[in-house]
């Protein structure tokens, strides 16, 4: 019996501001990167669930200001000073990981204060607004609930149906508007999920070297949900 390979040779995520996305749960973000450098703060803190576009957001803001991307590993790795000697502006991913350690908070404490006191700026991004953090240090909570904040609601529908195309774009898949109206009123309505969905649809159709149609939608959705 014949096999088929199957190669997974990955696809291309588009990550300029033109190709974000934008609807009434994220504009506000959007128009807070879009402000720099007229921001009435140097610090900034976007939040929202998963897949939301926050890194997106914070690339694009690093293209804007010329800032350097870290996460909460590079800072634990290396010192604020270090950090801020490698560029006046950083964009913090996942900066709400670092609460609840000691070690980790002094280390996000020492880096807020180094970058607004040398006149740099710092973009945080994390899942949840710092106010619901579990944040021990009392002088890292103060600074992260007086900061200038930004969230970003989980998706509307017309939202849902711009990811799907995208995110079937990126992966270089043809699907009919047909295909899009079936899912979003039946697939959970979250940004994880479009990424599920449409990475679970490519494998099938890759697999059986079908198109994507409604049939064959529905078959892949009553298997994730089984």
């Amino acid at each position: 019996m014949n096999q088929q390979l199957i190669l997974d040779l990955g696809h291309r995520v588009a990550v300029d501001r033109v190709d974000f996305l934008v609807s009434d749960c994220n504009v506000q973000a959007v128009e807070w990167v879009d402000r720099w450098p007229d921001w009435p703060a140097r610090a900034l803190v976007i939040w929202g669930p998963p897949a939301s576009g926050k890194t997106h957001l914070g690339h694009v803001w690093c293209a804007k200001s010329n800032a350097d991307y870290i996460t909460a590993k590079d800072l634990r790795a290396e010192d604020a000073a270090g950090l801020r000697d490698r560029n006046a502006f950083l964009f913090l991913d996942d900066a709400d990981q670092l609460a609840g350690d000691s070690y980790d908070e002094e280390a996000l404490l020492h880096l807020y204060n180094y970058m607004l006191e040398t006149d740099g700026a710092l973009l945080l991004a994390a899942e949840k607004a710092p106010a619901f953090w579990p944040v021990a240090l009392a002088d890292l909570s103060s600074r992260m609930k007086a900061l200038q904040g930004v969230g970003i609601a989980p998706p509307d529908d017309r939202l849902l149906a711009a990811l799907l195309e995208k995110q079937f774009l990126d992966r270089q898949l043809r699907v009919g508007e047909e295909v899009v109206n079936y899912l979003v009123p039946r697939m959970e309505r979250s940004f994880v999920a479009v990424s599920k969905i449409v990475a679970a649809i490519d494998t099938v159709a890759l697999e059986r070297l079908r198109p994507v149609t409604v049939p064959l939608v529905r078959e892949v959705l009553d298997q994730l949900v089984t």
